[in-house]
């Protein structure tokens, strides 16, 4: 299996020790889990960006008449530089 080497300062290495130790896990096992979780958390927003975007182009219409005030100007309207 790959492996990854990742530098922790003495103060952070001491409190992943304190956290493995209260948990009753490995110090690997805790590093992993975290990052997996991140790993999961990163998707799912990902995920979820495609949703809202999908979602709100297809509404797009309705957003402009619901909401005009945030509509972009269209060209040759707006203010004169």
């Amino acid at each position: 299996m790959p492996a990854l080497k990742v530098e922790f300062s003495d103060r952070e290495l001491e409190d992943l020790r304190q956290i493995a130790k209260e948990r009753g896990t490995s110090m690997k096992a805790l590093v992993r889990e975290a990052a997996a979780a991140d790993i999961v958390r990163h998707r799912a927003l990902k995920e979820g960006a495609e949703v809202f975007r999908r979602f709100f182009t297809q509404h797009a219409d309705e957003f402009a008449a619901a909401f005009p005030e945030d509509e972009p100007p269209r060209r040759g309207e707006g203010r004169a530089a």
